[in-house]
């Protein structure tokens, strides 16, 4: 398993929110670039890249943050938010990016994924973000009825075998996951899936790796990062290690 720092990007500024809620918001950088940079200057060996003006926009705003950033850093960069057309998904592939993640239009436009799944097959990555237990859509601002193993499910009958699952309720949190509920989406997807939200420790990164779940590819970190409740190193050494 990977590790992968978050830089959540609004108003030009690298900052965390709490459970996804736009009001509730904490700036750690004045630049994402300066984010990034901390993290791969620490041993990042990928990069989790959101831009939250697009997400909430429906179009990208930060393309030139995550050109800068992929420039400048010789990492890889999985960049979503936004991204809700084929020509956004080909501009931020063009601006850098390894992955593309796709939220929203995945499920609002199948046709969308459909295609991007037939042109750039591995690099196209779906978000499954789930609050009070149903997937959220549109930059977190609207709820569905649908829970989150049913969209996998859904999803991977379309063709998509990556995703992202981020329990929002939690983001930010620092007060762990809910390993019981990461192992029942383990169980739903066939693929590979990196997972996200209230990873407080290294100990909370020790115990998915006690898991064993052969297809749990990364744990996305932010907050915790930032706050120093652990290192990039001390956390993927907490994912490779063996108790």
């Amino acid at each position: 398993m990977i590790l992968l720092p978050a830089v959540d990007i609004r108003d030009g500024r690298a900052v965390r929110l709490r459970q996804g809620h736009f009001d509730d918001e904490t700036v750690y950088a004045d630049t994402p670039l300066e984010a990034a940079r901390s993290f791969v200057d620490a041993g990042a060996r990928f990069l989790h890249v959101v831009d939250l003006d697009g997400a909430r926009a429906g179009e990208p705003a930060s393309l030139g943050h995550l050109q800068r950033i992929t420039r400048e850093l010789e990492v890889p960069v999985q960049y979503g938010g936004g991204l809700r057309s084929l020509a956004s998904v080909r501009a931020a592939l063009a601006a850098g990016a390894a992955r593309v993640v796709l939220g929203t239009a995945a499920y609002t436009d199948p046709e969308l994924l459909d295609r991007a799944l037939e042109m750039w097959g591995g690099r196209v990555v779906v978000a499954v973000d789930v609050r009070g237990g149903r997937v959220s859509v549109a930059g977190w601002t609207k709820e569905t009825q649908a829970r989150g193993e049913d969209v996998i499910e859904r999803l991977q009958r379309r063709g998509a075998s990556r995703f992202v699952y981020t329990n929002v309720d939690r983001d930010g949190m620092l007060e762990g996951p809910d390993f019981d509920e990461i192992e029942r989406i383990s169980q739903a997807v066939r693929g590979r899936f990196i997972y996200s939200g209230g990873i407080g420790s290294a100990e909370d990164l020790r115990e998915l790796r006690a898991r064993r779940l052969v297809n749990l590819a990364g744990v996305i970190s932010g907050k915790a990062l930032y706050e120093g409740r652990f290192t990039v190193r001390e956390g993927q050494a907490a994912l490779e290690e063996d108790r």
